[in-house]
């Protein structure tokens, strides 16, 4: 397997953009359409670093909120994962386990921006992100200055329409009403969210709450952390987690 170690990138500095003499016509979303799984990057186990991955059998359902950063010119033409040529230009995209090629719509939940990609690629290897985006896909979701962007991810199905949010002259996009918060743990007793609300407060992370969800029987109480303003809070509070021995977290919008 061909692994874009490309995709491992924390966030590129806006100078990995194309600089002059780039693209000048804009970048054509994907229509999703199915398509045979490649014959290279598919697993189904692969590692790297040190860590094992497990190829999905399918991305149908897959929904996921993280951190997305982006790759450019550097890797301009070289080789993904699937063996097509990177092209920075076109709107793609890696991923650590979805099958390749797959589709999913990308949505920066900063600015409610949204774009569909093609997965053609592995990555990205860097700890709290969950997708590496050609510059072109970045381009438009508004994260190439910031390099990182908290997103949504959600599979697109081949039969589903692509309703790309683009336009001739989009306007400009309203920030979404929703917060973005860390779950870390969902309890079906009180008690147990309270400790687990105790130990995180001794441990110095703040602000914290306590969610009961009666909407489901019986009710969950969730351990919430923020809302989260950006990805260096959010990078900030994962790494104080992991020091706490908490690795496994989730962002949820309300």
């Amino acid at each position: 397997m061909v692994l874009a170690v490309t995709a491992g990138c924390a966030g590129r500095p806006a100078s990995d953009g194309p600089g002059t003499g780039g693209a000048t016509t804009p970048p054509v979303e994907p229509v999703p359409r199915h398509e045979p799984r490649s014959r290279y990057g598919n697993g189904p186990v692969y590692e790297v670093l040190g860590h094992r991955y497990e190829v999905m059998r399918s991305g149908n359902g897959y929904r996921e909120r993280g951190v997305a950063s982006w790759y450019g010119k550097k890797f301009h033409g070289k080789p993904t994962s699937s063996r097509e040529p990177y092209d920075m230009y076109a709107m793609t995209a890696a991923h650590k386990t979805l099958p390749l090629p797959s589709y999913v719509r990308v949505t920066n939940l900063g600015n409610n921006r949204s774009v569909v990609v093609r997965v053609n690629d592995r990555g990205p290897f860097v700890a709290n992100r969950i997708i590496d985006l050609s510059f072109a896909a970045a381009e438009q979701l508004d994260m190439i200055r910031n390099g990182t962007a908290l997103v949504e991810i959600t599979a697109v199905d081949s039969n589903e329409p692509a309703q790309s949010v683009r336009s001739e002259d989009p306007p400009e996009p309203q920030l979404p009403d929703a917060r973005t918060f860390v779950q870390v743990g969902a309890f079906g007793d009180a008690e147990n969210a309270r400790r687990r609300l105790t130990m995180l407060r001794d441990g110095g992370i703040e602000p914290l709450f306590l969610h009961e969800d009666s909407a489901v029987s019986p009710a969950l109480y969730r351990v919430r952390i923020g809302p989260i303003a950006d990805v260096v809070q959010y990078d900030s509070i994962v790494e104080q987690l992991q020091r706490l021995g908490i690795s496994e977290t989730h962002l949820v919008s309300e």
